[in-house]
C-alpha cells in the first residue's frame, strides 16, 4: 500500500465522519504506517496554508485550536506554522510578530508518546482545521485597497517607548490612583503621536489627504468574563480613534485603525486588563475580608464597570489633547485630516462588516463588584456604556 494511500483512507475515514469509532480506525492505520508520517505533515502544512487563505493568522490558529482542543494541539499546530513558514511569502511585521510568539523551538515539538495517541491527536486537529470558516481578511490590498504606508523599516518612536514605560510602570505600581494616573499620561501620548503620524501622513502626500489606508488586526479576547474584556477593549479602541468588531465564537475582536492607533490600542488594552485583573484581586480580598465570598457576578460586575470608567477616562484625555493639538497655526492642516482618517476607518468597518448587531453585558447586577470596579478605575459617576458591536 503506497503512503499517500494511507493517508488519503485514514482521512476519508476520519476527517469527514466525527464517529469515534471512525477517528480509531483512521488512527489505527497511520499508526501501523510509519511511512506515512512525513505525507501526514506535509498534508498538515496545507491545512494551515489554506487556513491563511481563508484570513486567519498565526495567533488566531493558536487561539482556536486552545479554546476547542487540548494543549498536545496546541504543540502540534505550532510545530505545523513553524514547518510551514519557510515556505510562505513575506506578510508583514505583525505576521512576524506572532510568528516569534510561537512556542520556542525546542519546546515545540509535542511529546510522542504512542503511535495511536499520536495519531488520534493529529486528527483531531486536522478535523477543526478542516472546518474553519472564512475571516475577513486583515492584509492591505485584499479587498481592494491601496497598500498602506510600510512601516517595516521604521524603528519605534521615541513617543511608543515613553508610551510602554508609563504603561510598565501603571501595572508594577500598587497605588491605584497612581496607575490610572500614568495610564491618562499614556494615552495623551498616545493621543499626541496619532496626531503626529496624521501630519506625517498628509505631508508625505503633500496635501491634506494622507497616502494611508485603515488596517485592521485582531486581538485575542480570552475567557473567563470575555464580554466585560470586549468592552474594555471596545472603549480603549474608541478613545484611539479605532473601531473594535467582537467575534464571540471565535475568542476575538477585530481592530480596525491607522497603524500607530492599532498599536496603541494593543499596548493599552493589554496594559489596562492586567491594572484591571490585579485592581479586581484587590478588591475581592477586602470583599472577604469583610465576610463576603467572592461570586462570578461580582468579578463580571467589577470589569465591566472597571471598563466602562476607564473608557470615559480615556476618551478625556484623548480629547484633551486632540484639541490641544489642533489650536493654533496647525488647524488648517490638521483638522481635515483627522476628518478624513475617521471617514475612512468607518468605511473599512462597514466594508469588512456590512452586518453587525449589539449586545448589552450580561452578569453586572452585582451592585458591590460595580461599585468596586469604577473605583478602581476613576472615583467619578458611572453613566451609561455603549454597546458592543458583533460581526
Amino acid at each position: 500500500m503506497s503512503t499517500p494511500r494511507t493517508v488519503d483512507r485514514a482521512f476519508e475515514t476520519a476527517l469527514y465522519d466525527t464517529a469515534d469509532d471512525a477517528l480509531d480506525t483512521a488512527a489505527s492505520l497511520l499508526a501501523a504506517d510509519p511511512a506515512a508520517d512525513a505525507e501526514l505533515g506535509r498534508r498538515g502544512e496545507e491545512f494551515v496554508a489554506t487556513a491563511w487563505r481563508r484570513g486567519w493568522q498565526p495567533a488566531d490558529l493558536v487561539r482556536i485550536v486552545r479554546r476547542e482542543l487540548d494543549d498536545v494541539h496546541v504543540r502540534l499546530v505550532a510545530a505545523l506554522i513553524r514547518t510551514q513558514a519557510p515556505h510562505d511569502r513575506a506578510r508583514g511585521p505583525r505576521w512576524a510578530a506572532q510568528l516569534d510568539d510561537l512556542p520556542d523551538a525546542g519546546t515545540t515539538a509535542p511529546p510522542r508518546t504512542d503511535r495511536f495517541s499520536h495519531a488520534t491527536a493529529v486528527l483531531e486537529l486536522y478535523r477543526l482545521l478542516l472546518r474553519l470558516p472564512a475571516l475577513e481578511p486583515l492584509e492591505a490590498g485584499a479587498a481592494g485597497e491601496a497598500p498602506r504606508r510600510g512601516r517595516e523599516n521604521r524603528p519605534e518612536s521615541r513617543a511608543l517607548a515613553r508610551i510602554r514605560a508609563l504603561l510598565a510602570k501603571a501595572e508594577a505600581t500598587g497605588y491605584p490612583e497612581e496607575a490610572e494616573a500614568l495610564s491618562a499620561k499614556a494615552q495623551e501620548l498616545m493621543a499626541r503621536h496619532s496626531v503626529d503620524e496624521a501630519l506625517l501622513a498628509a505631508q508625505a502626500q503633500g496635501s491634506a489627504t494622507s497616502p494611508d489606508v485603515p488596517g485592521a488586526c485582531r486581538i485575542g479576547v480570552e475567557p473567563p468574563y470575555e464580554q466585560a474584556k470586549a468592552v474594555l477593549l471596545d472603549a480603549v479602541a474608541d478613545a484611539n480613534h479605532c473601531r473594535a468588531v467582537w467575534n464571540e465564537p471565535f475568542g476575538f475582536s477585530t481592530v480596525v485603525g491607522f497603524e500607530a492607533d492599532l498599536e496603541a490600542v494593543e499596548l493599552l488594552y493589554t496594559s489596562l486588563l492586567v491594572q484591571a485583573e490585579a485592581a479586581m484581586t484587590k478588591a475581592e480580598a477586602g470583599q472577604r475580608a469583610g465576610g463576603r465570598k467572592r461570586t462570578k457576578t461580582f468579578r463580571q460586575s467589577f470589569l465591566a464597570a472597571y471598563a466602562h470608567r476607564a473608557g470615559t477616562r480615556l476618551r478625556a484625555a484623548a480629547e484633551a489633547a486632540t484639541e490641544a493639538a489642533t489650536t493654533g497655526a496647525a488647524d488648517a492642516t490638521l483638522l481635515p485630516v483627522l476628518a478624513s482618517r475617521e471617514v475612512a476607518v468607518t468605511d473599512r468597518v462597514e466594508r469588512m462588516f456590512p452586518q453587525t448587531t449589539t449586545t448589552r453585558l450580561r452578569g453586572t447586577a452585582d451592585a458591590a463588584g460595580w461599585t468596586e470596579g469604577t473605583r478602581a478605575a476613576d472615583a467619578a459617576r458611572v453613566g451609561n456604556h455603549r454597546p458592543l458591536k458583533r460581526g
